[in-house]
């Protein structure tokens, strides 16, 4: 998204004061253009930034030019067009300066409505920087070439003369070198930063988070600082008289100990090793040297790559020693952890492909307190050496791949994954191996469970403020606090992970990673259409549907399973009481036997989905087909029906039937026709119980989400009433009623487990 179709969207009257040297009309001709030059980063008044800025206006020129001819106020874009050539060919730079501004008073007025500008922005922008300083520098070899060009052919036209004067500009070519090697330096940094952005957002990509995995560009950036950084060098030996012999030193020192950061950190590892990593079980990995196409010595053998598993600590001293140390001791044994680094003429590509690689055991280290094996965190160390070209520089290849958690069973796959997702979210850039915080802010939390979730369920609804609201309430085990209140709160490791929810048996993330399980299975689908409420306490939905009428249900996932979706819905007695009822959670085995939408079929109490969508309406698209008929062997069909009755039809049942009346008799003894006195059977069911108290708790504040969320579901009305409360105790689903099979037709009841059938 360019800057321009946000600022085009916002009120003219906002930006009057930028455009009084500078049409708006040209600016908006311009549009993306305009901010695809590096107006912002040409500083100074030197030849070069002279050079550029004149360049700029002859290519703006041209493409008003070309606007005209295709709009319908040709005459007037062409006036516009001789006016800016009569003010601004003369000082190039005073038009850079005009659409400096303009740019910077744009982007102040985004910043001051959404706080923020479009990534896209910020990256064109980095790019820009990045090409103009490179054009710099190239200006800067040029212009030492030059001034050693001047420099020789003045001392060869004195000749043998002792008294000639010295060459004009010898003096000055101490100065412009170190000038070039400073801003060399510059952009070294800027490329090892963006080496370490790409490396970040790798890391939250584990997580869920877009990542753009494509390595051409950076190493394109990595390949044309390498190549001006050998012109640069090659000049500076060929004035090495003029340098003299105590800078000469220092510049070469200054130029390896480049070469060698940049050519260090360009070994990436390409594709990480899975970072919950079970022993016995064989994973894939890669790394890739950015330079190795262009700075690999030829070698009659091939260089290789090594695999090692490495611990914390091993980790933490090898960054301290920036990686100029080897590995003393491997903290795992691998197999097939040695692989040849190859280069692909046709892709420009130098990597090392670990296919097969397989980790056999791993020696535990000793662990700090209460920490458990699923929280120690070790690394795979990819290492190699090799000589570089034309340089014949040796240089010693390390990289990390992201924290790894060993395990040796499945049931301790639950807990690495809260560690892996811990450390993928909140650790720093550039960070000790592998240090991160122990108390982060409850927002941020709130953004990465809602990436893991629409990751791993792979859907675009994410999670909404009313939702944030329960899982707050949950992880934090405070139903007083208002929705404002978490916001500015901050929760634990401990609190995330280690701490049991009160009257539970399992911690925050255990529950959490069930729904995400039971959801990715069973109900992306029904989540996606916004079918579930989901995060939404069991007494906060008897708020909402105590008032409902007969039949009317919502779902939500269970308090008290791990991995359970339940159908609440409201049953009315003839006196207009209400009870609300939760049907006993069905697990993703549950939902394998039968699906949620046939369930909800099946049920004939369950009419509308909350507030007033009949269900066949809401659900008709999840229903699958019933078989009917004789199958091609003869068979007749038969299917699995669900059924659920409330207490109050157990009770009705359970009650004994009313005797009836003796019949009135004739005279001659027969019984008179019309039936039994009194009767037939009783219709089944007593009035509903009144309506449950509800504990007292903060209003929910009004929520434009929610409010959007309900009518996705084509749901409207029902104002929402407390937040979402702590659910009562156990055991209060509704009793089953005994199976009953059919000869044509199973039917099947989905009591205390459902899917036992």
């Amino acid at each position: 998204m360019s800057l321009w179709s946000i600022v085009s969207q916002m009120p003219p009257e906002e930006f009057g004061s930028l455009f009084t040297e500078f049409p708006r009309s040209l600016r908006c001709l311009l549009a993306d253009w305009l901010e695809n030059q590096p107006w912002e980063f040409l500083h100074g008044s030197d030849a070069f930034c002279t050079s550029v800025a004149g360049g700029m206006l002859s290519a703006m020129l041209e493409k008003l030019r070309s606007a005209a001819s295709s709009d319908g106020q040709q005459c007037q874009i062409l006036q516009q067009v001789s006016s800016l050539e009569g003010t601004y060919r003369r000082d190039p730079l005073r038009l850079v300066a005009v659409l400096k501004g303009i740019l910077e008073g744009e982007k102040a007025a985004v910043l001051k409505r959404d706080r923020h500008l479009p990534l896209s922005f910020h990256r064109r922008q980095e790019e820009l920087k990045f090409s103009l300083g490179l054009q710099r520098l190239q200006h800067r070899v040029r212009e030492i070439q030059a001034l050693r060009e001047r420099s020789s052919q003045l001392q060869d036209g004195a000749g043998g003369d002792q008294h000639a004067a010295p060459a004009p500009g010898t003096g000055e070519l101490p100065a412009l070198v170190l000038e070039a090697v400073k801003e060399l330096e510059a952009a070294k940094q800027q490329v090892l930063k963006r080496i370490q952005i790409w490396k970040r957002q790798q890391q939250l990509a584990g997580n869920g988070a877009v990542f753009e995995e494509n390595l051409a560009p950076l190493q394109k950036r990595c390949e044309s600082l390498v190549e001006v950084y050998f012109q640069l060098h090659q000049q500076a030996l060929a004035a090495s008289a003029e340098l003299g012999s105590e800078l000469l030193p220092r510049l070469l020192e200054r130029f390896t100990e480049l070469l060698s950061s940049l050519v260090k950190s360009s070994f990436l590892v390409e594709k990480q090793p899975p970072q919950v990593l079970k022993t016995q079980t064989k994973f894939q990995a890669s790394v890739r040297f950015l330079l190795g196409p262009q700075l690999l010595k030829t070698s009659a053998k091939p260089y290789v790559v090594r695999a090692d598993m490495v611990t914390e600590k091993q980790a933490r001293e090898l960054a301290l020693s920036a990686y100029s140390g080897t590995l003393s001791e491997s903290t795992g044994e691998i197999v097939h952890n040695v692989v040849a680094l190859e280069t692909n003429p046709t892709s420009a590509t130098c990597c090392a492909n670990f296919k097969n690689v397989l980790l056999k055991k791993i020696k535990r280290c000793e662990r700090k307190g209460s920490e458990s094996v699923t929280e120690e965190k070790c690394a795979v160390l990819f290492s190699t050496t090799v000589a570089l070209t034309p340089s014949n520089l040796t240089v010693h290849l390390q990289v990390l791949s992201l924290p790894i958690v060993v395990i040796v069973h499945g049931n301790q796959d639950n807990n690495a994954k809260a560690t892996v997702l811990w450390d993928n979210a909140f650790s720093e850039i550039d960070r000790v191996p592998f240090v991160v915080a122990e108390r982060v802010p409850w927002e941020k939390m709130c953004d990465t469970l809602n990436l893991k979730f629409m990751a791993e369920v792979q859907t675009t609804k994410g999670l909404l403020k009313e939702h944030y609201f329960f899982l707050a309430q949950k992880i934090f085990n405070d139903h007083s606090a208002s929705l404002e209140d978490f916001q500015s709160r901050s929760v634990s490791w401990a609190q995330f992970n280690k701490e049991i929810l009160p009257g539970r048996g399992f911690t925050f993330w255990q529950w959490f990673d069930g729904v995400l399980d039971l959801t990715k299975r069973c109900l992306k689908s029904y989540w996606s259409d916004r079918l579930i409420i989901g995060f939404i306490s069991k007494q906060y939905v008897c708020k909402l549907l105590s008032t409902e009428p007969d039949g009317t249900f919502l779902l939500r996932f269970s308090d008290s399973e791990i991995g359970g979706v339940t159908i609440a819905h409201v049953i009315r007695g003839k006196d207009g009481s209400s009870q609300v009822e939760n049907i006993q959670p069905f697990s993703a085995k549950d939902l394998s036997i039968r699906s949620l939408g046939d369930r909800i079929r099946d049920l004939g109490q369950l009419r509308n989905l909350y507030p007033n969508t009949p269900k066949d309406q809401a659900f008709g698209s999840h229903y699958n087909k019933e078989q009917t008929g004789k199958d091609g062997r003869g068979y007749v069909s038969t299917a699995i029906k669900m059924t659920v009755e409330s207490e109050r039809w157990v009770r009705a049942r359970a009650a004994p039937p009313p005797v009836p009346p003796p019949p009135h008799t004739h005279a001659d003894g027969s019984a008179p026709t019309g039936g039994l006195g009194g009767g037939g059977s009783p219709r089944p069911g007593s009035p509903c119980p009144s309506t449950p108290r509800i504990a007292p708790g903060m209003e929910l504040p009004p929520s434009s989400d929610f409010e959007q969320f309900l009518q996705e579901m084509s749901l409207e009305g029902s104002p929402l009433g407390p937040p979402f409360a702590a659910p009562p105790p156990r055991g209060a689903y509704p009793s089953p009623s005994p199976p009953c099979w059919g000869l044509a037709e199973a039917r099947w009841d989905d009591g205390v487990r459902p899917g036992q059938a």
